[in-house]
This record gives C-alpha cells, sequence and structure tokens, in this order.
C-alpha cells in the first residue's frame, strides 16, 4: 500500500476514508481515529525498527502526515503499510503551508508532524508551527522517540549530566571558528551536527580551540555502516584526512578539563581576529580576557600586535 499526497487543503477535514490500519510483520492492526490536534511524532534516524508502537498507530490515525520530503517518509509509511496521505512541511514552504495546516485544525482534522529523521523541531523546522497552533488553542501533542542527539550521547562515553546542543555549526571557516571559540566557554557536554563535507576541517578547528578534551565521532548512527570514534579532539582531528567522511555526524565534545583555566596562545589569537574584525580593540581585549583566563596586559599587548596585520593600529580609540 502506498501512501498518498496532499495539499493539505480540504475544505472538510473528515472526507477522508482511507482505513487507519498499519502492519507489523504481515500482521495488520488497526489504528483509532487520532484525536484533533498536532501530534510530533518522532522517527527512526536510521533502522526503521526503531519506530515505536504508539508512533505507528498515531501515523495510522491522523487525517494527514506533515513531512519535509515525501519520499523518506514514504519509506516508513510504506514499511509498516499506512496509508495516510503525505503533505510537505519543510522550510521552504513554511509560510504557505502554515495557513492551510491551521485551517485544518480549526476544522477538527488530526494532523501528523514528522522530520526526515528523528524527533521533530531538533534542529528542524517546526517551532514556528507549533507557536501557532498553540496561539489558535489547538492541541499539540508529543508522540516521542529516537532522537540523534541522544543517542551519540549515549555511545560517547562522555559526561551527560549537563550538555549544550549545537545543532549545525557555521559552513565557513571564520564564522566557525569565532562559534567553537564561543562555545568552548560552556562548562559541558557538546553536541555538534555536521555534514560529511565539513567534518574534517571542524574537527581541526575543535582541535586548535578545544585542545585537552575528550571527543566522539558518532558517524550513521543506528544504520547498516554505523561507527563510533572516541578519542581526545586533538587525536581525531590528527585522523581527519583517513576520515570515511560519506553519511551524517554527530559530534560530541566533553566539557573541559578541570586544570583547564587559561586559554592556549592559537585559541587566544583566533579570539582577537574575530573580535577585532567586529570591533575596536579595548572592546576585543575586554572580551578576550573574560573568556581567555589570561592577564589583561598579556591580551592587550597580543591584541596590538595582530591589529597591526590586519589594519588596525588605533590602540583603545
Amino acid at each position: 500500500m502506498r501512501a498518498k499526497a496532499s495539499s493539505l487543503h480540504h475544505s472538510d477535514a473528515t472526507t477522508g476514508t482511507a482505513a487507519r490500519t498499519f502492519s507489523i510483520a504481515g500482521q495488520q492492526l488497526a489504528a483509532p481515529k487520532a484525536a484533533p490536534g498536532l501530534h510530533l511524532v518522532a522517527t527512526p534516524i536510521g533502522n526503521l525498527a526503531d519506530v515505536t508502537l504508539r508512533a505507528l498507530e498515531t501515523l495510522a490515525g491522523v487525517d494527514v502526515i506533515a513531512c519535509e520530503d515525501t519520499r523518506i517518509t514514504r519509506r516508513l509509511t510504506e514499511r509498516y503499510a499506512i496509508t495516510a496521505e503525505l503533505a510537505l512541511y519543510h522550510e521552504h514552504n513554511a509560510v504557505q503551508a502554515r495557513p492551510k495546516i491551521l485551517e485544518r485544525l480549526a476544522q477538527g482534522a488530526a494532523i501528523a508532524l514528522v522530520s526526515d529523521a528523528g524527533t521533530p523541531l531538533i534542529s528542524d523546522p517546526g517551532f514556528k508551527l507549533v507557536r501557532d497552533v498553540c496561539a489558535a488553542g489547538h492541541a499539540v501533542i508529543a508522540v516521542p522517540g529516537p532522537s540523534s542527539v541522544l543517542t551519540a550521547l549515549s555511545v560517547a562515553a562522555l559526561p551527560t549530566d549537563r550538555f549544550f546542543f549545537e545543532g549545525f555549526l557555521p559552513a565557513k571557516e571564520h564564522a566557525r571558528r569565532a562559534r567553537l571559540t564561543e562555545l568552548a566557554r560552556i562548562d559541558s557536554t557538546l553536541v555538534m551536527f555536521e555534514s560529511g563535507n565539513r567534518v574534517q576541517d571542524t574537527l581541526r578547528d575543535l582541535a586548535a580551540i578545544m585542545a585537552g578534551r575528550d571527543a566522539a565521532i558518532c558517524r550513521e548512527l543506528t544504520k547498516l555502516h554505523e561507527e563510533v570514534k572516541r578519542a581526545p579532539v586533538t587525536e581525531l582531528a590528527a585522523g581527519a584526512d583517513a576520515l570515511e567522511t560519506r553519511g551524517e555526524f554527530v559530534l560530541v565534545v566533553g566539557p573541559p578539563p578541570d586544570d583547564a583555566g587559561v586559554m592556549g596562545q592559537d585559541a587566544l589569537d583566533d579570539l582577537l581576529r574575530v573580535q577585532l574584525a567586529r570591533g575596536s580593540v579595548k572592546d576585543a581585549v575586554a572580551h578576550a580576557v573574560e573568556l581567555s583566563g589570561r592577564p589583561r596586559r598579556e591580551v592587550y599587548a597580543r591584541a596590538l600586535e595582530l591589529a597591526k596585520t590586519i589594519g588596525d593600529g588605533d590602540g583603545e580609540d
């Protein structure tokens, strides 16, 4: 059975006549009609067997499934013989699609929102939709399940009592290094997404800015070629050229060691260059002193040296 495509625009939310069923191991099961509202349904991040029974029942019971890519979601619905209609909701059509979803919810429809993989809204579109649905007084129901963030944390062998999820880092080197310098201030485990074509450069930047920390490279989690490498970040960066870059990556970086009170020279220089490009020497020094743990006189002297190389020799004025 094949899930049908939908435009999300119906005058009557109850016109669907498809059977509300799903199938597991050849056994067809009936699903009750889902309650009216927006259902946020977590879907597998790789292995389709990781879907929950509640997620299957919900997907089979809604009037329409709003998804980022119908081709990807259809793999899941066809695997479990779900015939609910699929409709596109992604960052490029969200402005047009949101009013249609709100209109159908006002008519009493049950709509599921899924991402291509994992939990909706986590580094995926959906926040504005949930906000507008709540503002309109409709129910928002979470159907929890797989998450690549939590999966990576669980296998990284790094502290999990506190963690900070960054999502994707900036693509351009200058902005990426600036953001990593800011993240270095956070005294917790860091979780980042990265693409295969940038993961090697990101590892080198991490080694330059967060040397002394342990880390894990999690590739293709729950999939056939799942791979997890655990080592100090400098060691992972040293082996970056030999890294298999195909697939999806989650990088986990442990918190700074207890004795990491002073920023290294390379990291300080990177921080100063970023701040000097944004403003005055005075402001750059104040920011760097706060982050680096180094004496102000030392930071100021280095800032003056670097300012000359980028054409800013105006001192603190």
